[in-house]
């Protein structure tokens, strides 16, 4: 193989193999004399990749980790098995995949050939997803378009869905995507309106990046320093002040360990209580608050899968009443 640069990436994928390569076994791969492999070793290190070389006649080369994070090479199936990874993850805002896996998913897509996108939209049409119920499913390009436009300052446009059904027509500045675990937001400036708006990505459909690019507008938070950061806690200020605050306090049946496993992380942790069981047996104890809807935390409580008793919030409790004679008349069609 003559062609240098070629010859360079054709050695990096082999070196990002889990394994340590013999000079020898590398040159008759890469079809040179071992000599042209020591400089090729030399010129990757000068790149910044940590190839680390032992002695021996068992000796040889390896790429071990680094202060940085280098460029990688994939070969086709590697690339389609990422991609396909991150879309199914990021489509269905699984809880502790954030912004970070949307951006290398938009990064990843943008330089996919046009045969491997064919591949994993292939894959992705003819995969049905089991979900869990308690989120929204999310198409991975609305995901993509809108980091793609939030990274590169661009203005976008999109249709938007409201809560009550209305349909109306945005044009925003895109600012940061936020992810709870369940849903995700994004934080932007809304051109029409003159000022700035959460959008649930799952309520946005056909966006458009415009092509006009921007100069960030910083959020309107004290002290902040326009970061991720800032839109967490831009997001979180503005859906607190949209929903009201549910303290709740509720006793399980059940060890604290098995009702934790159930619960969602955002409704907090319930603490062991020797005795809080609804007929006096021991349990634990949750008490948190939660800006979700009643509908979502009652859903959430009656998943534990064990006996419980809410002891407050009064409207979580007459939710619950109303809830339970409907389950009742489902189960005993015809009756009463």
């Amino acid at each position: 193989m003559t062609d240098t640069p070629a010859r360079l990436l054709k050695l990096l994928s082999l070196l990002q193999t889990p394994r340590e390569w013999p000079g020898g076994e590398l040159a008759e791969r890469l079809d040179v004399s071992p000599r042209t492999v020591r400089r090729d070793i030399d010129r990757l290190r000068e790149l910044g990749y940590p190839v680390e070389a032992s002695r021996g006649s068992l000796g040889g080369y390896r790429l071990v980790a680094g202060a940085a994070m280098p460029p990688l090479v994939l070969d086709d199936e590697e690339a389609v098995a990422i991609a396909v990874g991150l879309r199914a993850g990021a489509g269905h805002a699984i809880e502790g995949v954030d912004e970070a896996s949307v951006r290398a998913l938009a990064k990843l897509e943008q330089v996919l050939p046009s045969r491997l996108r064919h591949r994993v939209s292939a894959l992705q049409n003819a995969t049905v997803p089991l979900t869990r119920g308690d989120g929204a499913t999310i198409d991975p390009q609305t995901l993509t378009t809108l980091a793609s436009a939030a990274t590169g300052q661009e203005a976008l446009r999109f249709s938007y869905r409201s809560g009550d059904g209305t349909e109306t027509k945005r044009q925003v500045e895109p600012y940061r995507l936020v992810s709870t675990g369940r849903r995700w937001y994004l934080v932007a400036y809304d051109l029409l309106r003159a000022d700035w708006r959460t959008f649930r990505v799952d309520r946005v459909s056909e966006p458009f990046a415009t092509g006009a690019r921007f100069a960030a507008r910083p959020l309107p938070m004290e002290g902040g320093e326009g970061g991720a950061g800032d839109a967490a806690r831009y997001f979180a200020r503005s859906m607190a002040g949209r929903q009201p605050e549910l303290r709740l306090d509720v006793r399980f049946a059940a060890p604290a360990e098995f009702v934790a496993a159930r619960l969602p992380p955002a409704l907090g942790v319930p603490e062991p209580e020797p005795g809080s069981g609804p007929a006096g047996e021991d349990g634990c104890r949750l008490r948190s608050s939660s800006t979700d809807s009643l509908e979502w935390v009652a859903l959430r409580l009656a998943l534990v899968d064990c006996e419980f008793a809410v002891q407050g919030p009064p409207q979580l409790v007459a939710y619950l009443e109303s809830l339970g004679a409907r389950l009742t008349r489902a189960a005993s069609p015809g009756k009463g």
